[in-house]
């Protein structure tokens, strides 16, 4: 073999040990990121609580469609890469951590409320109700919430509420994943009985398109008819 074989081969050889390196260290500093994410629910956990559901809602600021809520319940120290806010995540990885999600968790509630409970009772109140629909779907009433946000009112279990949750909670983080790709589903649905409106890209969201829309046809029956820029 002459030296300039021998120099391609060795220069490769070290390619490829960088490459498995920088997997290594990638891998590793997610497994250390998904850990810290644990730490509320290690901390309830010592405390003696068991059954700790993170809770998250998708679809707040939408124009049109329900809003949805899950709890997830999540064994201890359950590694799954990429768990994070689902605002940070592409569509086809949060569509894969979905069904890892499904299959992995302990448990997995889900709430749904419609637009039209949403014109009658505000969507603060509907975030709410669809949180404690979510929480009476769980096959199991957990005994403490980590949840997104501010606190569930009128609901007789312990609860730490988390301005911007996902970050700090792995629970929290896997129920936005959960509650974001299933209301997109829903909205995907839609989208064939009201193509006009383009669910199917906005997801009901108020798009320059969507708002088009909304001027040339009206509101359709799944519209917030409440909200400023439906009406």
């Amino acid at each position: 073999m002459s030296r300039k074989a021998k120099n391609r081969k060795v220069e490769t050889t070290k390619s490829i040990i960088s490459s498995y390196q920088r997997k290594i260290e990638k891998l590793y500093a997610e497994r250390l990121r998904i850990y810290n994410l644990y730490n509320h629910e290690n901390r309830l956990k010592n405390e003696g609580y068991s059954l700790i559901a993170g809770i998250d809602e998708a679809g707040r600021g939408s124009l049109s469609g329900p809003v949805v809520a899950a709890a997830v319940i999540l064994p201890c120290q359950l590694f799954i890469a990429n768990v994070k806010d689902s605002k940070k995540l592409t569509s086809k990885k949060r569509s894969e951590l979905y069904f890892a999600i499904l299959n992995k968790a302990q448990d997995v509630g889900i709430g749904v409320v419609e637009a039209k409970i949403i014109d009658k009772i505000n969507i603060a109140q509907a975030s709410y109700l669809a949180m404690k629909k979510a929480i009476l779907d769980l096959k199991e009433v957990p005994d403490y919430l980590l949840v997104d946000g501010f606190k569930i009112p009128n609901l007789n279990i312990l609860q730490l509420p988390l301005i911007k949750g996902e970050d700090k909670s792995i629970s929290i983080a896997a129920a936005s994943i959960i509650a974001k790709v299933y209301r997109d589903i829903i909205m995907i649905n839609y989208d064939e009985k009201y193509p006009q409106y383009f669910f199917k890209k906005n997801k009901g969201y108020g798009t320059e398109e969507h708002l088009k829309a909304l001027l040339k046809y009206g509101p359709s029956e799944i519209h917030r008819k409440t909200f400023k820029r439906v009406m």
